[in-house]
Order: C-alpha cells, then structure tokens, then sequence
C-alpha cells in the first residue's frame, strides 16, 4: 500500500527568514517544483526523516491565488510516504505486501477559475484503486469523501476538483491517499478452472489451504501453500499480464523482518483479478514484466525466500477493493482427476496435462479500464 499526506491552502504554510527562491507570479494555478531546488531553502524549517520504511519529503508549490487580490502567494506540500507489509502470514510465513513504486503513481492538481483540479498519473502496467481522505475548509468537493477509484494504466485521468465558496473564502485544504495495484470493478470469473502452478504429471502437498487456522485469515484467507523443494519450476496457474516481479532476494526466515525479501511474480488476469506467486528462489523468474503468459508457462522456480519457515510455493487470487484493502478469492483447480476441484489441507494433488489453446488460455486486454464505485 501506498500512501502520502498533503497540504495546501491560500496563504503560506511554511515562512523562513530566508529569502524566497521563485517570486514570479503566476497564472491561477499550481505548478511542481523539484524539492531539490528547495533543500537549502527548508532546512530550518523541515526536515526528511525515516523511521520504519516512512519517508517524508518537501515539495513547494507557487502560484496566484487570484488576479483580484493583485498579488500571488506560495503553498508547500508535505508528502508521506510508506510501505506497510503487515499482510497475514502463510504456513510457513508470509508473503510480502506489493510495493509501488513511488514514481509510478501520481497524484497533481492545477488551479484555474477558481477551481482545483485534481490528477492521477498510472505508469503501472495495471490498475491503481485509490482512496483519498480530504480535510476542506470553504470548499466543496465535486465527489463525497473518503473517494474511492479505479484509475486504468499508463493514462492521466481527473479524479476530481475542489472550488471554493467564494472569491473572498479563506480555503484550505489537507489530504491522504493510499493506493494499491488492481480495480475495485473486478468481477472474478468463478467458472474458470485454475491449473496447478507445478509441471504435468507432478504431486504436491497442500500444506495450508482455505481459512487455514495458521494464518490463511482476513484478505490472506483464500491463500493456497504447496510444500515444495527449492528450484522446483513454477507454472502460470492462469495466463495473463505480467505485472510486478521482485527476484533479487536469496534471504528469508522465520520471523516479519525477512518479509521484505519475499520474491514474488504477480500476473493480472482477464477478469481483472491478479494472481500472486511468492516465495520464489533468487534470480529465476524466467519472464519479463509487460510479458503476456500463457496457462501452463513456465515463469520461475520455487524457493524460501521472505518471511517463510521452509521451502513452499504460496498462491493466491485477490481483487482489490480500495486503497487499503484487498480480498482473496475462492478459486477451484484442475487435477489429474477432476476438472474443477477446492484444494483440501493435507492431501497431495496430481497436475494435470496443460492446455495450450482452449478457453483457459488468458485474453488479456493490453490496456486495462479504470472506474469508480
């Protein structure tokens, strides 16, 4: 999850004895300026700290706030940035929570007529579900908050505007926004029949399936664990989009602090959903991320990497519901013996032959859609 806290209103937030660097006026909007250029300028008056993965960082924003008042004045943004890894954990651990990149999602505003229009940039190759919490004083928003939306990727969409009560209104404004990768429209296709994410002809022990009473619970309660030795080939269970890899890890343990070094491949689905594969063994994804995979492909090998106890390959389908949360999803596999089976704790299951063209095989659209709810 990612989440960042901003500021901003009419008059200045933030005043140093220093003189101010950019004293143009300009037109009734706002424009970003690289908190590098202003390093020197904020050291007494703010500082960057970091303290378990949270990182704050200075931007400043100048403009005129109207033609009227003959005059501009300058607005500082406050931007937090942190990464929350405490997902529920798996049998032999936990996989670690997907981390955007900081640069991949933005969110911009640019004032004009009295009004803020506000933007999210998506350089994800999937989906973002945001959620904005607003503070507003003298203003009304074109949305009721918290606002929750589904922005499609590689696209600048507006989210929504902010105006003011009044040329004369004193306004401000403060926010938070968290995101997470995956649409909040997504319908999982509950009659589509998962492979099994290991070789044809090959047998391995579910170690922890459904609502596992070690730790399969809340959005980790669909989760499926196979024991499974270190470099064992791992198979798309389902093709789709190749949309985040992390395999530069070969650490792991029994305790949180290994979380982070969990490998993982995530592959987006047809429907929407995304599909997480972790704990994977150091330097074997064997695709690319923009990849289009196929059912039944070969996309890495098996390890013990992250917050796991001992080797096992974990699975599970999620859709995402907001920009905190997200739920796992019931999916039935195909066996050697049976077509649509759920996965029971304890027993070992047989792969069956994949198909290779048939109606298992991923339709994946290239440019995802966004929406709202």
């Amino acid at each position: 999850m990612f989440k960042s806290f901003l500021r901003f209103s009419h008059r200045e937030l933030v005043r140093s004895s220093k003189p101010r660097r950019s004293t143009k006026h300009q037109a009734p909007s706002s424009r970003e300026i690289p908190s590098s250029k202003f390093q020197n300028y904020f050291k007494d008056t703010a500082q960057g700290f970091h303290k378990k993965g949270l990182e704050l960082g200075i931007w400043s924003f100048s403009g005129a706030w109207s033609l009227v008042f003959g005059a501009c004045s300058v607005a500082i943004l406050a931007a937090a940035l942190f990464l929350s890894s405490a997902l529920a954990p798996c049998a032999h651990g936990s996989f670690s929570s997907l981390a955007p990149e900081s640069k991949a999602v933005k969110v911009t505003t640019e004032r004009a007529n009295g009004v803020t229009h506000f933007y999210v940039e998506n350089k994800e190759l999937c989906e973002v579900t945001m959620t904005f919490e607003m503070a507003l004083t003298h203003l009304r928003g074109s949305t009721q908050f918290p606002y929750t939306a589904t922005f499609p990727a590689g696209k600048v969409t507006e989210a929504f505007t902010l105006t003011s009560d009044g040329p004369e209104a004193k306004w401000e404004y403060s926010y938070t926004n968290y995101y997470k990768l995956g649409s909040n429209c997504t319908q999982h296709d509950d009659s589509y029949s998962y492979e099994l994410p290991y070789g044809a002809g090959s047998t391995f022990r579910v170690t922890q399936a459904y609502d596992g009473s070690f730790s399969h619970k809340g959005s980790n309660k669909y989760a499926i664990d196979w024991k499974m030795p270190e470099g064992t080939l791992v198979h798309a269970a389902r093709g789709g989009l190749l949309v985040k890899v992390k395999d530069d890890s070969n650490k792991g343990g029994s305790s949180m602090k290994w979380d982070p070094y969990n490998n993982y491949v995530l592959i987006r689905h047809e429907d929407g959903t995304l599909g997480h594969y972790c704990h994977l063994q150091k330097g074997s994804v064997k695709v690319a991320v923009g990849q289009l995979v196929k059912t039944g492909d070969v996309i890495a090998r098996s390890g013990n990497t992250g917050f796991s106890s001992g080797p096992h390959l974990h699975f599970c389908v999620f859709r995402t519901l907001n920009g905190r949360e997200r739920e796992s999803i019931p999916v039935k596999f195909k066996t050697a013996e049976t077509n649509a089976i759920t996965l029971v704790e304890g027993h070992s299951y047989k792969a069956a032959e994949t198909q290779t063209a048939s109606a298992n095989t991923a339709k994946v659209e290239t440019r995802p859609q966004g929406g709202t709810r």
